[in-house]
């Protein structure tokens, strides 16, 4: 049996020829003896010993099964230990010497930042620190990343500061329990999405949506940090309008030293990063800007003594100590922020993560990924750590410093241990306004103006789910914003997949092929006949849209070029079912009260090309006998021929005998289906005068 495609030459041929088994009366010029053509669409079988239709999650089951199977022992130890592939193909002469000049710069860069953010969320500085010490040594060995680079985030930390605020403030011993509980919880959720591979759900979440939270959140955070700035307590708040408040109220308390101090640090630190960026020979300084800051404020307040600037203060020396965490009674009140911040995990460290992979060709599997996460988490916060997740800065810079491996890791990790044991009593002579000026630093660039440009000019929805994520997030808080931006973008794909495309087919002029008439204004239609096609399932939410556009296309006035005999009304309805990957119980109930209803007007329903999973469905309900299995095709250019035979037979005569395509579905044994007989019999559809196509 062969599938290929007739040519427009043998469809010709086929137009011009004579009428095959009728009398010599018969011009052969009649378009009612035209024979036609088409593939024949072959039906599933449905009997009781045919395979029953399966359950997804059986489905899904089966795979894991098979894929486990599988596995070799070495595929297990590359699963749970992703860093043995890399070890096992590390070549030493040339990786070696990338790596440690990687590992170098990022804990160069890390060093202050971890320090900074530790003061972000609310802990002494020491513990931005801790967590960039565990961890980090954990992901080398758990992570499948080879050049992301983990710790303390602006963002994170502000979202730990703005869910301990409301609990214990940050003088007291219970905000730095609170703020270690918190790394467990969100290791532990990390690990349950990872294993259980739920990373998809986030997909859900509009890219714009989190440009929206992050630039917000990257004002609040640049605001929050002022306060070391102009030398005076402003309010600890999350959202704009108190934190403003704050400043002016506070302005008769201004002092000029530490702002001058802040400024002038500020500036160097952004045309170092300016200039790191812009020329690639000059990129360290993108990296040794936080510490060229922290030296620059250190070496000015030790050698003035500046009474009016603050400094850090002192640092306890030494490696973090084994404790697990405490204060469990208030993990239920943690929880929200604990899948919060998974939630920008995943959206931020393994979109980095993946993006990195692809760069550096290598495969990453996001699940895997989100798993080397919450062990990091989960192992950290058994030292202190609070919870941390993948930098974007960092791991640009790792990456941009060549680094080929985990083992970068491990060395950013050296330092930081070796800054713990011999350099913090160096760090009490830090100023605060040095570390503010390292933050607000390293949030400007979160400011996506950029993105909301473009997205103007792009997609005005998209923008519109900027701003208000934006807005809400600046105005109403972290938690309000997450929620109404996630709320809008969810609404957003409802609406999307509850109202798909639907589009009204026309012919390309000299093909077969069938194309959107709004696309392609040169195709053109033909008369009694509407062909559609519906782009997405169709299932219980969308079916009831898909029903109400089909009837208006029935009565709808065509604007478009149409070809074929005169008629008077549409009598020939094509669904082009291609695109539809799902259909489900309800969509064919409510598809057989569609054909009912048409039959009851004389249209004759026709489905053309579904695939297997939507045909085996179809045929199961009963519908492939209810509309007829002579009404199913393999292309629109079938339907649509069997369809024009019909219109040109009953417009030319009543009483000639019955076209070609007729006698041979009889021939093949379709004479005992009902749609046949019903053809047959003198059915009134092929006796009506048929309607213009629609647009």
């Amino acid at each position: 049996m062969s599938y290929a495609s007739l040519s427009v030459k043998d469809l010709n041929s086929l137009l011009s020829r004579s009428v095959t088994g009728s009398g010599s009366s018969s011009s052969p010029k009649s378009p009612s003896t035209r024979p036609v053509k088409v593939i024949p669409l072959q039906h599933p079988d449905t009997s009781d010993h045919a395979r029953p239709p399966s359950i997804p999650f059986d489905d899904i089951f089966s795979r894991w099964r098979a894929k486990i199977k599988r596995m070799s022992l070495l595929d297990w130890v590359d699963t749970l230990f992703p860093c043995f592939r890399w070890i096992r193909t590390y070549r030493w002469n040339e990786y070696f010497k990338l790596d440690l000049m990687a590992g170098v710069t990022v804990g160069i860069m890390l060093v202050p930042q971890a320090m900074s953010y530790a003061k972000l969320a609310g802990l002494p500085p020491i513990y931005g620190l801790y967590s960039s010490f565990v961890p980090i040594f954990v992901y080398a060995v758990f992570g499948s990343s080879r050049q992301l680079a983990i710790g303390p985030v602006a963002l994170v930390s502000l979202l730990v500061s703005n869910a301990l605020g409301d609990v214990a403030d940050s003088s007291e011993e219970l905000h730095i329990e609170l703020a270690i509980l918190l790394a467990l919880l969100v290791g532990i959720l990390e690990c349950i999405m990872g294993l259980l591979r739920l990373g998809w759900l986030i997909r859900f979440i509009s890219h714009s949506v989190i440009s929206g939270f992050t630039s917000a959140s990257a004002i609040v955070i640049g605001l929050s940090q002022v306060k070391y700035f102009l030398g005076y307590s402003i309010a600890r708040s999350s959202k704009i309008v108190p934190l403003v408040e704050s400043i002016i109220a506070g302005a008769d308390k201004f002092q000029w030293p530490p702002f001058l101090m802040g400024s002038l640090i500020l500036v160097i630190l952004q045309v170092m990063k300016h200039v790191g960026k812009a020329k690639k020979e000059l990129q360290f300084l993108r990296a040794a800007a936080p510490l060229t800051g922290i030296v620059l404020g250190t070496t000015i307040a030790k050698v003035f003594h500046p009474p009016s600037i603050s400094l850090v203060g002192e640092i306890p020396q030494g490696l973090p100590t084994f404790s697990f965490p405490g204060s469990f009674d208030h993990a239920k009140t943690l929880l929200p922020t604990s899948a919060l911040i998974t939630g920008v995990a995943i959206l931020e460290s393994v979109g980095i993560a993946k993006a990195l992979a692809a760069k550096n060709r290598y495969e990453l599997d996001s699940n895997s990924e989100l798993f080397g996460l919450g062990v990091a988490n989960i192992l950290g916060s058994l030292f202190s750590a609070y919870p941390t997740t993948g930098s974007f800065s960092r791991s640009a810079v790792n990456n941009e410093s060549e680094a080929k491996t985990g083992l970068s890791g491990l060395i950013t990790g050296i330092i930081i241990g070796c800054s713990l044991l011999f350099l913090t009593p160096v760090f009490k002579y830090i100023p605060q306004c040095a570390l503010a000026a390292i933050v607000i630093s390293a949030v400007s660039g979160l400011v996506d103006y950029d993105e909301a440009i473009f997205l103007w000019r792009v997609d005005k929805r998209d923008f519109t789910l900027w701003a208000i994520t934006s807005t809400t997030t600046l105005f109403f808080g972290i938690e309000i914003g997450v929620l109404v931006g996630v709320g809008f973008s969810l609404a957003f794909v409802i609406h999307e997949s509850a109202n798909p495309h639907i589009a009204v087919l026309g012919r390309l002029p000299g093909t077969t092929v069938y194309r959107n008439v709004k696309q392609y204004p040169e195709a053109y239609t033909y008369n009694g006949i509407v062909i559609v096609r519906i782009d997405s399932p169709i299932y219980f939410a969308n079916i009831s849209y898909i029903k109400d556009r089909l009837r208006e296309y029935e009565v709808a006035v065509d604007k478009y070029t149409t070809r074929g005999p005169e008629v008077e009304r549409i009598s020939f309805v094509i669904i082009e079912m291609s695109p539809v990957t799902h259909i489900d119980s309800s969509a064919v109930e409510a598809l057989k009260e569609l054909y009912q209803e048409y039959k009851a007007r004389e249209i004759q329903l026709a489905i053309s090309n579904p695939n297997k999973d939507v045909h085996m469905t179809i045929a199961r309900s009963g519908m492939v006998e209810l509309v007829g299995k002579e009404w199913y095709f393999v292309r629109v250019h079938d339907a649509v021929q069997v369809c024009l035979s019909y219109v040109q037979s009953s417009n030319n005569s009543e009483d000639k005998k019955e076209p070609s395509f007729l006698r041979r579905f009889r021939n093949d044994g379709s004479s005992n289906n009902s749609s046949y007989n019903d053809i047959q019999s003198g059915n009134t559809l092929l006796k009506e005068a048929l309607l213009s196509g629609e647009k």
